[in-house]
């Protein structure tokens, strides 16, 4: 239940902070006050896309939040766990800030939300009739989607829609394999032939550059020895080595450095440098004694490199890009395998039609049942808004083939004279009738709906006299299992309310402001026979507006 709305800098709202209560509430005021804001306000909040046109005049944002006690809908508490968005248990708090550039955010408890994070909590929350429901009520897909919300389809039209995608995906890979089969095959066999011939070479990613190294050392190993071995002789091992000569002149300086200090900084550096050369010669013995001069071993190198060479121009790439070569290729080829046969594919797409038309039949068994009863209940209620002897039936049209809505065209049909065969909505209803049949249709779904909050925007334009007080009766009947909201122009319809709500506006520091204003049972009063008596209000028009209020 919808338990406040706070609005600020909206269109021409300032700032107001509304509560809510459970029942019937109706909202008034003259032409142009601004009684529609506070619809276009929830819609925001519950996800409708908005832009900077919202944001007042000269002000840097608007802003906008609705708390809803969502204690009864387990289904959003789940939803809220499940997305990271709970805070308080049966707390719902949605908030939408858009600033003046147009840019917008959405925050649910708290944290911040998407749009259609926000669409989704909505529509566990409110459902709103506009005034020109009955407009799109003309268009097959609404009256389809009126069914199935009636009949609680929306899950398994959901699925068959994707069963008929996945059908459709294979379908079109059948037809595109017809087509290019033979290009496909000759593909085919071109990269099996590759591929093999790139895994017998067997080339790793790494090998390459190393097998470069390799054969670099093994073509001039005689050369790396005989300069290894000369270093080795010459720091360490021949008649003059450099080692021997420098512990030679590290003894002389230790003999007199203890009659000069300043010897032992040089003397330090020389001890550095003699243990540095030391390790040198270590290192390059090891390296004499390791290096492989292997002949046989040089060959099998050269004869590696020429067969990577071979097939690095048989390809026309560099060597070191033949593993990826070898990756994209082998790719391919299971894309192209994974196709199949022309066999494959016919029995893939033939299983797939298959859960399609299973799933299709679930939906069309359930829908040929609800079909009826919805238009039994709409008939029923058009006797009370003056149609006697009319009615309404859903007719469902079979499709030869289906398609992503399931075997069947949803077509509302009305008759306004039970002598009268049923005909499309489209053709025979006028603006009134119209409008009657919207309003009665929204009655009964509203009622089977799960939501908590039902608003209607004029769903009673067009309606008038006692078919108005009907329409009241209505609302007010479902006001008593839902928190209902109308705005309306009827008075008698605005007598029925179980609160009033009266919009108006002012102008304050130049600029047009809408207010909203909870009215007690005179100021109702004035109200009412504003709306009976149009400019000039008499004592007689309260008196009938006060007997209209039944006070």
């Amino acid at each position: 239940m919808l338990l406040s709305l706070g609005i600020r800098d909206f269109v021409i709202v300032d700032r107001l902070e509304l509560e809510f209560k459970p029942g019937f509430t109706v909202l008034t005021g003259e032409t142009g006050a601004g009684k529609s804001i506070l619809i276009d306000a929830l819609a925001l909040v519950l996800g409708e896309r908005g832009d900077a046109g919202v944001v007042r005049a000269g002000c840097q944002r608007a802003e906008l939040s609705a708390e809803f006690d969502s204690s009864k809908i387990p289904l959003l508490e789940a939803w809220l766990d499940e997305n990271g968005l709970a805070d308080e248990p049966g707390v719902c708090l949605m908030r939408r800030v858009i600033d003046a550039s147009g840019r917008s955010r959405a925050f649910i408890n708290g944290s911040a939300a998407t749009l259609q994070q926000l669409r989704e909590a909505g529509e566990c929350l409110v459902d709103i009739h506009g005034q020109h429901a009955h407009q799109s009520l003309l268009k097959p897909a609404a009256q389809r989607d009126l069914l199935d919300g009636y009949a609680g389809l929306g899950e398994l039209a959901r699925e068959v829609a994707q069963d008929y995608r996945d059908w459709q995906v294979l379908h079109e890979r059948c037809l595109a394999w017809e087509k290019d089969s033979a290009a496909a095959a000759v593909e085919l066999e071109q990269l099996e032939w590759q591929v093999r011939e790139l895994q017998a070479l067997d080339l790793g990613p790494e090998e390459w550059s190393e097998l470069q190294v390799e054969h670099a050392r093994l073509a001039h190993s005689a050369s790396l020895l005989e300069n290894a071995q000369y270093a080795v002789d010459l720091l360490a091992e021949g008649d003059q080595a450099l080692l021997s000569q420098l512990n030679g002149l590290i003894g002389r300086i230790n003999r007199v450095v203890e009659f000069d200090s300043a010897l032992g900084e040089p003397l330090e550096i020389l001890d550095s440098a003699a243990a540095q050369m030391q390790e040198a010669a270590y290192g390059l013995r090891h390296y004499v004694q390791r290096l492989d001069m292997d002949p046989d071993r040089l060959r099998q190198a050269e004869q590696r490199l020429e067969q990577v060479h071979d097939m690095a121009r048989k390809y026309r790439i560099a060597a070191e890009q033949l593993p990826l070569l070898l990756r994209e290729s082998a790719a391919r080829l299971a894309e192209l395998q994974q196709l199949g046969s022309a066999e494959t594919l016919q029995r893939q797409e033939a299983d797939a039609r298959a859960v399609y038309q299973t799933k299709a039949g679930e939906l069309s068994s359930v829908r040929q049942l609800m079909a009826q009863e919805l238009g039994s209940r709409v008939s029923e209620a058009m006797q009370q808004l003056a149609m006697e002897g009319g009615r309404v039936e859903v007719a469902l049209h079979a499709l030869a083939e289906g398609n992503a809505h399931g075997l069947e065209q949803v077509e509302f049909l009305v008759s306004s004279h039970s002598s009268l065969a049923p005909k499309p909505l489209v053709k025979v209803a006028s603006g009134g009738e119209l409008s009657r049949i919207s309003l009665a249709i929204q009655v009964v779904t509203s009622k089977v709906a799960a939501v908590p909050t039902l608003i209607f925007d004029e769903v009673d334009v067009g309606i008038g006299g006692g078919v108005a007080e009907v329409v009241g009766k209505m609302l007010q009947s479902l006001g008593a299992e839902r928190q209902v909201l109308c705005i309306t122009h009827l008075p008698q319809v605005a007598a029925l309310g179980h609160q009033h709500w009266q919009v108006s506006k002012d102008v304050q520091d130049g600029q047009v402001v809408s207010q909203i204003a909870v009215l007690d049972r005179r100021q109702r009063i004035e109200e009412v026979a504003r709306m009976l008596g149009g400019v000039t209000i008499t004592d007689t028009t309260r008196q009938h507006a006060a007997e209209m209020l039944g006070v």
